[in-house]
């Protein structure tokens, strides 16, 4: 009764604290979330302790037998299968790649599980409390402070003439716009120019703002601005 109680409360403990990280990442809208962290700790910290038992079993076995027990064998293959699950979790993007935290976390979690399965409870208590003040505490106090750089393609077209064009680089200029590229091209069946530009600027850049001055200039027919692939 007593290793029952033992192993029901490793159990519910790993799935609390993977819960706990898990509905962090759920509130930011991440696939990997409560459920799935909760069912990563609760699985890693299973298989600790079946590598605990596996010692506790066979650990008196006679030497003349071919058994070699390792706990950390279970323990070690679990965190190699963890890359699968986490690279999962990860989307890259033509500018950017996402998910990286969320992966990070299910690695995390199944740390804290099997902390919980060879009973560090300490230890798994500590770290889970150190991950969620980063992920809660940091995003909020620091996060906004962060200026990171993006790389865009800002498309415009318009019936007006080429030299119109270039009132968009000085928009672009004036909000300080690194203009690392431009392409120009003319359909001559709509007598229509278009003009592609890379950019590389602040996330923070008033995208919004720019598009809004240069659909004030002459005869703009459409105006797109997407993520580019980092060079």
């Amino acid at each position: 009764m007593i290793d029952l109680l033992e192993l029901l409360g490793k159990l519910l403990l790993a799935a609390t604290l993977g819960g706990a990280i898990g509905y962090e990442r759920e509130r930011h809208g991440q696939a990997a979330g409560f459920r799935t962290n909760i069912i990563v700790s609760t699985a890693a910290c299973l298989l600790m302790i079946l590598s605990l038992h596996l010692v506790k079993l066979y650990g008196q076995v006679s030497s003349s037998l071919s058994i070699r027990l390792d706990p950390s064998r279970i323990a070690s293959y679990t965190v190699a299968g963890m890359g699968f699950l986490g690279a999962g979790a990860i989307i890259k993007g033509k500018g950017k790649v996402k998910g990286l935290t969320t992966a990070a976390g299910l690695w995390l979690v199944n740390a804290v599980g099997l902390a919980v399965g060879m009973g560090a409870y300490g230890a798994a208590l500590v770290t889970t409390s150190i991950s969620l003040i980063f992920l809660y505490v940091f995003r909020r106090l620091f996060r906004p402070s962060f200026v990171h750089d993006i790389y865009t393609v800002l498309t415009v077209s318009c019936h007006c003439p080429s030299d119109k064009l270039d009132e968009i680089l000085e928009i672009l200029k004036r909000y300080k716009a690194e203009i690392q590229a431009v392409n120009f091209y003319y359909d001559l069946r709509e007598g229509r120019h278009k003009v592609k530009i890379r950019l590389r600027t602040t996330d923070d850049i008033p995208q919004a703002r720019i598009i809004d001055e240069i659909v004030l200039l002459e005869n703009i027919d459409a105006i797109s601005w997407e993520e580019a692939p980092v060079p």
